[in-house]
């Protein structure tokens, strides 16, 4: 690790301890390494709020962090036999120098070391809900605290959510991370025009072609161009499968006429992206097709004109919304009849039928990355509404006010499933479009371009 890099990790440490409070201690672990099936694990991807403050990615380690700033590591001792089967360990006795902590020690000294570091402190932090079996670590660190008492041992008298601190520090990226994250949108963008022309190609050459065909053109340059991971399940879908959400890359055949759906992107070095194109199998929108697929890129747009610095998190998804009501009852799959108004449509959601997402969530080390939604300043303002379609009561509180640094994505939809309701034409097609957006104070710097998302644009990049 550079030694610019190790200030970067330094400069998130130190920002945490002063948030502390006097006396206070912080503990993070990273991920554990997961049986994939007998002898054979899960490749390991490290905890993203340990890697945010140390950028080591072995297994097997823990932070403990001081409200002085001193940074203690635990890794995995040297060890040649192991290193022989698993590879290279850092160990304890480089780390301080690699790393930038102040103390490093084998995890073999956990449990002995862990009570002594509590002992005396005020409050002791730690990610909620993150790790399994954590709560109960914590609680058994304490309890050898607490049987020192009649030695004047102190233990720390409340336990503390360290995602609190974390996630608003992680919301708004700073220049290191805004960097990894442009590089990792040009990887991922290039492998969606890589799946486009692969796609067309084959079938002009009348070579059966399925979903895992495009899926394999993903991985191939993800790796190709060095992300270590896909920053989740790819999806690849033929058809009347981009109607379904969550639909994983399979075997389905593509067959000439279709739409596929490819929503995708890269990690790497531990930033994710994320992607979602729609295009025709054969390279030409039919008609139906590109009445949709204009609809979702001009709902599209309009979210893209609300996102800027001062506006609100939900307003890019209100923009969405509208401009997708007024397609849907000029393409007469809503009607005047049936739902009413516009006003009237977005009031009961009649538009849920075809479009049942929100319109982006935030990015960063994980895909849908850590944030709360709301604006901390304005928590205390509740209202309530009953929602027209479940019927159930839901509590609103003012959504985020967007800041400069930000990161998100657009990501508008239609899905139409065969029903009465829905024009035959229309039937088991499935748009989405999604791009990733960096907050600027003017509007938003979209990173995932170098795809196109012009109707046009797609066709012309499919015949070459």
């Amino acid at each position: 690790m550079t030694s610019a890099m190790t200030s970067v990790y330094a400069d998130r440490r130190a920002r945490l301890a002063a948030q502390l409070g006097e006396g206070a201690i912080a503990i993070v672990p990273t991920a554990q390494v997961m049986p994939r099936n007998r002898d054979n694990d899960f490749p390991f991807r490290h905890d993203s709020y340990f890697y945010y403050l140390t950028g080591f990615t072995e297994p097997a380690a823990w932070l403990v962090l001081g409200a002085d700033g001193h940074s203690t590591l635990f890794c995995q001792p040297k060890d040649v036999e192991r290193e022989i089967w698993d590879g290279i360990r850092l160990g304890p006795e480089a780390a301080p120098a690699t790393l930038g902590v102040d103390a490093a020690y084998s995890v073999d000294e956990l449990n002995q070391r862990l009570p002594q570091l509590l002992e005396n402190r005020s409050v002791v932090w730690w990610p909620f809900a993150t790790h399994p079996g954590l709560e109960s670590r914590v609680d058994g660190w304490l309890q050898k605290v607490r049987a020192r008492v009649r030695y004047g041992a102190l233990a720390p008298e409340s336990q503390r959510d360290l995602c609190a601190l974390l996630d608003e520090m992680r919301l708004v990226k700073d220049a290191h991370e805004l960097d990894v994250m442009r590089r990792a949108a040009r990887i991922s963008a290039g492998a969606h025009v890589r799946a486009m022309r692969r796609c067309a190609a084959m079938l002009r050459a009348g070579q059966d072609v399925r979903e895992y065909h495009l899926d394999a053109e993903l991985w191939h340059e993800f790796r190709q161009h060095g992300a270590q991971f896909p920053a989740y399940g790819s999806i690849v879908a033929a058809g009347a499968n981009a109607c379904v959400l969550h639909y994983r890359a399979d075997a389905a055949p593509i067959r000439d006429g279709e739409l596929v759906l490819i929503d995708a992107g890269c990690e790497l070095d531990g930033y994710a992206s994320d992607i979602t194109r729609t295009f025709p199998a054969n390279g030409r929108f039919t008609g139906p097709q590109r009445a949709l697929y204009e609809l979702v890129l001009a709902s599209q747009q309009a979210a893209i004109d609300a996102t800027r610095a001062g506006a609100r998190f939900t307003d890019p998804h209100e923009a969405t919304v509208r401009v997708l009501t007024e397609g849907l009852f000029e393409l007469g799959l809503l009607t005047r009849q049936a739902h009413g108004s516009v006003e009237d449509a977005i009031a009961n959601r009649h538009y849920f039928a075809y479009y049942m997402h929100r319109t982006g969530h935030w990015l960063g080390m994980d895909v849908h990355d850590c944030g709360s939604y709301v604006e901390p300043a304005e928590r205390g303002q509740v209202s309530e509404r009953r929602d027209p379609l479940s019927g159930e009561i839901i509590k609103d509180r003012p959504a985020r006010v967007l800041r400069p640094g930000m990161v998100l994505t657009i990501e508008p939809g239609l899905y139409v499933r065969p029903s009465a309701q829905a024009p035959e034409a229309f039937w088991n097609i499935g748009i989405r479009i999604e791009d990733d957006a960096v907050v600027t104070a003017s509007g938003c710097e979209l990173i995932t371009r170098d795809v196109p998302v012009d109707a046009d644009a797609i066709e012309a990049l499919m015949r070459d």
